[in-house]
């Protein structure tokens, strides 16, 4: 087993490299055919109806990990042994690079806080919906600055730190059903009239495999942050008043890290929520804070890395020990 952890090892930092040379693709990306299958697959099972849209996640995210896991059996039985080893860090690197999206992130924010910089309100307003579904026509210059540090934030653990989580735990399979349930929240999670139900399952799924990264985004922010006292007052204080049971504890980590206040009114589509304030009391965000919170959603990227790669042999016992047991019990 440690050639297998070794081989990880190398295909993760590779594939971490990998993001952070060349982001992702503006085509062609794997987790974009991943998106249009599961829609295809939404089109013949839509009813308003908890039962199918369980039947929608399961098939979507059980399949793509599914095919995940046969593409590594087919390393083990096909590709010769001398070769396999490499094969194996190629497949892993490959992967870690397609579910990860920390490099795009920070570009997309980049870009958005450039706008607001040159008061550019039309094009942030154009590249906003790049990072998140709010309504960019009902949000001023500070107000778009906010959301993007609150996604910032947020895709930090979506779309970083719970990656490399679930790849410590399950390998490519991890890695992929991960980045399948996180695609199918964004697609049908929300409560809207059309996914208030047949959603039901794919967000619930979602809360559940962003727990673990949810929780060591907020930590190694508190361990990393500019503001450290801060964020694990506004942590304590205020992660379990966000309406996500994810999104309250980094959110509040990274709002008191950098001292800022976040949350308050949002507007989705059309709807108007209104959200507990995150580290009350402090100033509102200004447009320095997005560059602020990319560097801090770098280092807390890359010391999960490190953390997910360390605890990994552990992670897999303790798997395979319940793996084990279980199948003990059925015997």
């Amino acid at each position: 087993m440690r050639g297998e952890h070794a081989g990880y090892a190398c295909g993760a930092a590779l594939g971490f490299l990998g993001d952070l040379i060349a982001a992702d693709p503006r085509r062609g990306h794997p987790v974009a055919a991943f998106g249009r299958a599961a829609a295809a697959v939404e089109r013949r099972l839509w009813r308003d109806h908890r039962g199918w849209g369980t039947a929608h996640a399961v098939l979507c995210a059980g399949g793509a990990a599914a095919g995940a896991a046969l593409a590594q059996r087919a390393l083990r039985t096909s590709v010769p042994a001398p070769l396999r080893g490499g094969a194996r860090i190629a497949l892993t690197a490959a992967t870690v690079w397609a579910v990860l999206g920390g490099t795009s992130l920070g570009r997309e924010a980049r870009a958005v806080g450039g706008a607001l910089a040159a008061g550019d309100l039309d094009v942030a307003r154009e590249r906003l919906p790049h990072l998140c579904g709010r309504d960019p026509q009902a949000l001023d210059g500070p107000q778009m600055a906010r959301a993007v540090v609150e996604s910032v934030a947020e895709n930090t653990s979506d779309a970083v730190v719970g990656a490399l989580v679930w790849g410590a735990v399950g390998g490519v399979p991890g890695l992929v059903a991960f980045r399948a349930v996180n695609t199918l929240d964004a697609m049908v999670g929300h409560k809207s009239p059309r996914y208030r139900r047949f959603g039901w399952a794919s967000a619930r799924l979602d809360d559940l495999a962003g727990w673990p990264g949810s929780r060591l985004t907020a930590t190694l922010t508190v361990l990393t942050g500019p503001g450290r006292r801060g964020a694990l007052r506004a942590w304590r204080a205020d992660g379990g008043a966000h309406p996500s049971p994810n999104a309250g504890p980094v959110e509040a980590s990274f709002a008191g890290a950098l001292g800022v206040r976040l949350g308050g009114t949002l507007a989705y589509g059309g709807r108007v929520e209104h959200r507990p304030v995150l580290n009350g009391g402090a100033r509102p965000v200004a447009v320095a804070d997005i560059e602020r919170a990319v560097r801090l959603s770098r280092r807390v990227g890359v010391l999960a890395l490190a953390a997910t790669l360390t605890a990994r042999p552990a992670a897999g016992a303790v798997v395979r020990a319940a793996v084990r047991r279980r199948a003990a019990g059925q015997g």
